[in-house]
């Protein structure tokens, strides 16, 4: 109820300050657990997505983000957990693999951060395991134009990618990046024509 109380609010405030056209929702899978992997440029990012998808969201939010209570309070009724960047976070991973098995979605920024324009940062491995863990397809999402008062965005969800032959091998955390880089690529080549 909060979820969709405050996504409704978004909705009103992004027709608002941003011209949003979405293209490919056709792409998202209507059930079953699913990966939302997108470039993430601002912070607006999880709420655009949020506002322009079908199925509601839960994602992965930098731990810090969670300390002051309400904030953290706030995060978590709209379906966030922490996650502590850079470290091996076990407890992070085991509640995005349930997630997953739920048949929820849950999105995922594969470079870990923000990335500034013109930066070029590989990705990490943690979607490809995620998705080949929890035996779930990638959309990939890309956010395209300016979070600037009435400027264009674009938000373009790709077709699924499935990594079902590698369902059941253990693979190393090179491989999971090589698989990884790939949806990333996927990612920015959207809208490319």
């Amino acid at each position: 109820m909060f979820y969709r109380c405050v996504l409704a609010f978004a909705r009103f405030l992004l027709l608002f300050m941003f011209r949003i056209k979405t293209v490919g929702l056709e792409n998202v899978p209507k059930s079953g657990g699913v990966i939302y992997a997108a470039n993430h440029k601002s912070c607006y990012d999880p709420i655009v997505i949020a506002a322009t998808s079908k199925r509601q969201l839960t994602f992965m939010g930098k731990k810090e983000l969670f300390k002051f209570k309400p904030f953290g309070y706030i995060l978590r009724s709209l379906g966030a957990f922490p996650v502590n960047r850079g470290k091996g976070d076990v407890g992070a991973v085991k509640t995005g693999l349930t997630i997953l098995k739920q048949e929820k979605v849950m999105m995922i920024f594969p470079e870990g951060k923000r990335i500034d324009r013109g930066e070029v940062v590989p990705a990490k491995p943690g979607v490809a395991m995620f998705a080949i863990h929890a035996k779930v397809p990638v959309v990939p999402i890309k956010v395209e134009g300016e979070y600037r008062f009435m400027h264009k965005l674009k938000i373009i969800y790709g077709k699924p990618m499935y990594f079902d032959e590698y369902y059941g091998q253990k693979l190393s955390s090179e491989k999971l990046q090589v698989l990884s880089q790939n949806i990333l690529d996927t990612i920015y080549g959207l809208g490319d024509k």
